[in-house]
């Protein structure tokens, strides 16, 4: 068996690219500072692919790249990839946002105290020979209001640190909890309007989105308390760096430290260059050797658990499943898919709804990787192969599907079990059930026949009358043509009504087989289930 082939493609650490090959059990190829129309002619043979911010994976390059599972950025930000364009070819994207939260962290702190303080600008009058030490006059971060907006891990870092300088921390973040901030000592502020009146210092720990670009723009500014200072190492586009050059070039600001920029390098015009209240550094947030190093072994980490063991952490595009969640929900993930498999080759074609309902143990866990493995087999038949994990949600929306999860804590029948149905307005709806017994797996419903079937290769689900001799017709009939019956279930709702018949078969029936099969007198329909 070949091995998974990755490409990296940036500059990563020595140990990062041998944690990646490991014991070489990937076959990895480092080929750097690539034009675009060089990683289109190669990228077709990888399965993964590293980088960092220097390599553009657009919708080119994932459009060519047939056989990529993952890319991973050893870095926080993923602007450089597009990330709907993968999820849509079902391809994994990955970051590492804890490799750099030090790093940046202290970075965001060192240019606030140099702001503070006035040190690049004192250094450089020192450096020309000056001694003015009155135009440099600072302050003090003690008993000052600092506002952090965004509590991720770099966010964190920066507040735990500006507490130890004895400043009052306030936090803006849409996603923290309440709980969490009193956790972390800090004051949660509900929204931007209400935090940034009250701030002497500003940090930005944000992510680049529709939302949050030019979240410190003129009307925000104009609120602001006079001589506050503006801290960005998070994502370029965050401030308005027009109305942030107004207000600094008319006093409204007293300062701000850019470390990232709407435009990467800034142009020769850069006007915010010709401020004396500003400091500049390219990038650096995390530019430390630990940081390199660190961003580097995690990506290839995470790389080497996707293409080796399907363990997925810190994407992007998909929910997390580590090691331990596997081993617990693997069996679940496994019957989920076929479950979804079966219902797609019973539900009516133009289906508009598919629910979940999961019940006893499963409604305590986190069943987004077995709802998006019941999606996988659902649309495995219109999708092929096109069809994973990831891009699943995203093809169900394309076709209209609305899908309703649901949780039943009490165990019914069975310890746990999954019942996944489907309809459309007009055709009524039909479900399958799957359960565990023991450690083994059975479909254990059909729409409302109660059966015990399992949920692999080929199966012939047939509804008949229930009277004497059909068992004998189904295996005489069978047998005629050859096909082994490995298993079989039955069900019916009363003696003489309707009756629902299993069959795990060995190979699967011709249609001629079927329409013998119908032609038989009180045999209403007949099936076959390919798992």
């Amino acid at each position: 068996m070949d091995k998974p082939k990755v490409l990296v493609s940036d500059p990563v650490s020595e140990r990062g690219v041998a944690e990646l090959i490991g014991n070489g059990e990937l076959d990895v190829t480092v080929k750097t500072g690539l034009k675009e129309e060089q990683l289109l002619e190669i990228i077709p043979e990888f399965s993964g692919l590293v980088v960092r911010s220097q390599t553009k994976v657009n919708a080119r390059v994932i459009e060519a790249a047939k056989n990529l599972k993952v890319v991973g950025r050893a870095g926080v930000g993923v602007d450089n990839v597009d990330v709907e364009a993968a999820t849509k070819r079902g391809i994994i994207v990955m970051n590492t946002p804890g490799g750099n939260t030090i790093s940046t962290a202290e970075h965001a702190f060192s240019l606030m105290m140099s702001l503070a303080r006035n040190i690049p600008q004192a250094h450089a009058t020192v450096k020309a020979g000056k001694w003015d030490r009155k135009n440099f006059e600072g302050v003090e971060l003690y008993n000052k209001t600092l506002a952090v907006l965004g509590m991720g891990r770099i966010g964190t870092e920066f507040a735990r640190r500006a507490m130890a300088f004895g400043m009052r921390v306030l936090a803006y973040d849409p996603y923290l909890s309440a709980s969490r901030a009193r956790s972390l000592q800090v004051e949660l502020v509900e929204t931007l309007d209400d935090i940034l009146p009250r701030a002497d210092f500003i940090t930005l720990h944000m992510p680049a989105t529709a939302e949050t670009r030019h979240m410190i723009n003129a009307e925000r500014i104009a609120k602001l308390k006079p001589n506050v200072r503006i801290v960005n190492c998070a994502r370029g586009g965050l401030v308005d760096e027009a109305a942030l050059y107004d207000a600094l070039k008319n006093g409204k600001i007293a300062g701000a430290a850019l470390d990232v920029y709407e435009t990467e390098p800034p142009t020769a015009d850069f006007p915010l260059r010709d401020l004396p209240n500003i400091i500049f550094t390219p990038h650096l947030g995390a530019s430390t050797a630990e940081a390199q190093e660190g961003v580097g072994i995690e990506v290839a980490q995470q790389i080497r658990a996707a293409l080796l063991e399907g363990e997925i952490r810190n994407a992007v595009n998909m929910p997390n499943i580590d090691a331990k969640t596997l081993s617990l929900i693997g069996p679940q993930i496994d019957l989920g898919a076929k479950l979804g498999l079966f219902l797609s080759q019973i539900a009516p074609k133009r289906c508009e709804k598919l629910n979940i309902n999961y019940s006893g143990k499963l409604s305590e866990v986190d069943t987004t990787p077995i709802t998006r493995a019941v999606l996988k087999g659902f649309l495995g038949v219109a999708f092929g192969s096109k069809v994973n994990t990831i891009n699943a949600p995203s093809l169900a929306e394309s076709l209209g599907i609305k899908i309703n999860e649901s949780r039943l804590n009490t165990p019914g029948d069975y310890t746990e079990s999954i019942e996944v149905s489907a309809g459309s307005g007009n055709d009524g709806v039909v479900s399958v059930s799957g359960a565990f017994f023991g450690v083994t797996p059975r479909i254990v419903k059909i729409n409302d026949s109660t059966v015990e079937a399992k949920p692999e290769g080929i199966l012939l689900v047939l509804e008949n009358r229930d009277r004497p001799g059909m068992v004998g017709l189904y295996g005489t009939l069978m047998g005629a043509q050859k096909i082994n019956i490995a298993g079989m279930s039955l069900s019916r709702n009363e003696a003489g009504g309707r009756a629902l018949v299993v069959l795990n078969l060995d190979t699967a029936p011709g249609e001629e087989v079927l329409r013998e099969i119908l032609a038989v007198e009180d045999i209403y329909s007949a099936r076959v289930i390919k798992l």
